[in-house]
């Protein structure tokens, strides 16, 4: 009996070490280029033109490893969204502070870069307009779809774009669209 329970908890520590050896907790940050598209945006009405705006992002991430090709990585991201309005006279600039939360699909296409793919979840935290939108929605569902390449062990960059597909505002048919360029570290 006492075998057996030996070799139970040699086989259980085993086990978690591995396991340990599969999840790797981290952190990441960068710069948004961030636009806003939809039908009610009409920017020939008063000589408007829109313009994406320079934001960011930073938040942290999980990368749990399923097989040597395939891992998932979950990451809780503070997010800058938004796009400016201009004409000859005035601008008016719309920026939305997000919590992001994706979950992506990390598929290894050789070592170093991998194809990351999967939904976003975000949560409005803050608001910053002078536009003439109405209230913003405070919940926001997207895609995501980018690359990351494995600089070494610990570091790394990912190119990323985001499109909202719910809309950013409960009276426009206005969404959300962000292309993304983090580095972060893995340990």
């Amino acid at each position: 009996m006492k075998k057996i329970i030996v070799a139970a908890v040699i086989l259980f520590a085993g086990s978690l070490s591995m396991n340990a050896q599969a999840i790797k907790f981290g952190f990441k940050g960068g710069l948004n280029y961030a636009n806003q598209t939809g039908s009610d945006i009409t920017v020939t009405t008063n000589n408007y033109k829109k313009e994406a705006i320079t934001s960011y992002h930073a938040g942290l991430l999980a990368e749990i490893r399923l097989t040597d090709g395939f891992a998932i990585q979950p990451e809780l991201l503070y997010s800058t969204k938004g796009a400016t309005y201009k004409n000859a006279v005035e601008e008016f600039k719309n920026e939305l502070g997000y919590i992001s939360i994706p979950v992506l699909a990390k598929i290894s296409l050789n070592n170093a870069i991998s194809l990351d793919v999967g939904p976003q979840a975000s949560f409005l935290l803050s608001e910053r307009k002078n536009v003439i939108f109405k209230e913003s929605e405070t919940f926001e569902f997207g895609a995501a779809a980018g690359l990351s390449l494995n600089i070494t062990k610990n570091f790394f960059v990912q190119g990323r774009y985001v499109l909202g597909l719910t809309e950013a505002s409960k009276d426009a048919d206005v969404k959300n669209s962000v292309v993304q360029f983090s580095a972060g570290f893995k340990f």
